[in-house]
């Protein structure tokens, strides 16, 4: 039957996919080497939160307006101008101290004097790289709303989200080695020059599936097998929706609190787990590479099993978003298990990189599923606004976990237990899947298609 409809739509996921790989690719190189610049410019801790903080919070602003800029310019224009400004700003971190010393002045017209030149400068690079980084996911939920139904949205969203596990592996593949071999400005340089080629095939195979001539008429038909209901949610045709409106839904605010709950437990470990794996077991450089590889590895399983999940559910009879939710509740406990990443690390490192692999894993079955929730109950013509909004929530949510993570591990090293600092963010890594899902269930606790917008 598929080999009949045809199966270009899944073209365009791959280039979803690999665009998230890029994507999650440049965003992790400077965690990779974090001990290394750290070892260069003296940084503690907290100005280390402080650098990546300012990705989050940047990335937090920009993802509310990227939504918006996705819905107006269109997919294909929005997504190009996304992945050439990070690309871009994934480069000039290689000039990080140069910029620094540049806008020291800048800094000093303020009144902040303290700020070393080499944390002013990665700043500035994570500032830009995350404003183009914010339009990848509203502009990648857009795209698979136009190109695929609803019972294959979560599916189609887990393989490309997998990309963020992609890039997660292959970036403690090549970084430590780049930079051990060619100097750690080649390694910002050569991993973000990659955006550049994917753009070209972006141009090359993207278009709307109405405007797309390597579509069938088979296949578009059956992409547009929801159009009637489609249709109801969005009565009058309008192509505008206003941001004060949505935020009359509890269904956006449901988005909302679940990403402000559990995107910062990714973050943090991206951003975190090759400190600690230093500060917790003096392994640095090209020692991490290994176990962070496997620990990557592992949310394979998790962003492409988790968006297949709730399929399960809707074969029996439920709706989309019921089955989601189904499925969404048995994976909020899955992170449990990180609980027992600190008590069993005495036996070896291995023991808490698997663990947090499953509770990695089990973040990413979240994030295929809760992203579909948008476009579940949202016309087409909301869905880049909602993620935005939603995108926002997470990446303050990210903030405070990274900010709160700084402080405690400066405070704890002083006092000779860094240890069990870590062990104050696994806790809340572990339950906050469960405080999320009970908190959405409890705003939409059935299935409703927003129908006046």
């Amino acid at each position: 039957m598929k080999q009949a409809i045809g199966k270009y739509r899944w073209t365009i996921c791959s280039l979803l996919f690999f665009a998230t790989t890029v994507n999650y690719l440049d965003r992790q190189v400077l965690s990779l080497l974090k001990p290394t610049l750290e070892d260069i410019y003296g940084w503690t801790n907290s100005q280390y939160a402080d650098i990546a903080a300012t990705f989050q919070f940047t990335y937090a602003i920009a993802l509310l307006l990227a939504g918006r800029i996705v819905d107006k310019l269109g997919t294909k224009r929005s997504y190009s101008w996304a992945i050439i400004l990070w690309s871009v700003g994934a480069i000039i971190h290689a000039l990080a101290v140069p910029i620094g010393e540049f806008l020291l002045p800048v800094f000093g017209w303020f009144g902040i004097v303290a700020v070393p030149v080499s944390v002013i400068g990665f700043m500035f690079a994570r500032a830009v790289l995350a404003v183009g980084e914010a339009g990848n996911f509203p502009a990648a939920i857009k795209a698979t709303a136009e190109y695929f139904p609803k019972k294959e949205r979560s599916f189609a969203t887990g393989i490309f989200n997998s990309g963020t596990n992609v890039g997660a592996i292959l970036a403690p593949l090549s970084v430590p080695w780049m930079a051990a071999n060619w100097g750690w400005e080649a390694a910002f340089i050569v991993i973000g020059a990659v955006g550049f080629l994917w753009l070209i095939f972006w141009w090359l195979y993207y278009d709307t599936p109405d405007n797309q001539k390597r579509l069938s008429k088979e296949e578009l038909e059956y992409i547009n097998q929801d159009h009637a209901e489609d249709a109801l949610a969005n009565p009058s045709g309008s192509d505008k929706v206003s941001w004060y409106k949505l935020l009359n839904y509890r269904q956006t605010w449901a988005f909302f609190f679940g990403k402000f709950m559990t995107d910062g437990v990714w973050w943090f470990f991206l951003f975190w787990l090759p400190a600690y794996l230093k500060d917790q077991y003096q392994m640095t450089g090209t020692q991490i590479m290994l176990p962070l590889s496997v620990l990557y590895s592992m949310t394979m399983f998790g962003s492409i099993g988790g968006g297949f999940f709730p399929v399960y559910f809707m074969n029996k009879g439920y709706k989309p978003y019921d089955g989601r939710m189904r499925a969404m509740l048995l994976i909020a406990f899955i992170p449990l298990v990180v609980l027992a990443a600190q008590p069993l690390g005495s036996i070896s490192y291995w023991m808490p990189v698997l663990l947090i692999g499953v509770g990695a894993s089990a973040h990413q079955a979240w994030s295929a599923n809760i992203f579909t929730t948008v476009s579940d109950m949202f016309p087409k013509k909301a869905v880049g606004s909602v993620v935005g909004i939603g995108g926002m929530a997470g990446g303050i949510g990210g903030v405070i976990v990274t900010k709160v993570g700084g402080r405690l591990f400066d405070h704890y090293k002083a006092l000779g237990h860094i240890e069990t600092g870590y062990t104050i963010m696994f806790t809340f890594c572990a339950v906050a899947y469960l405080i999320a899902w009970v908190v959405m269930k409890s705003l939409v606790p059935k299935h409703k298609l927003i129908t006046d917008l």
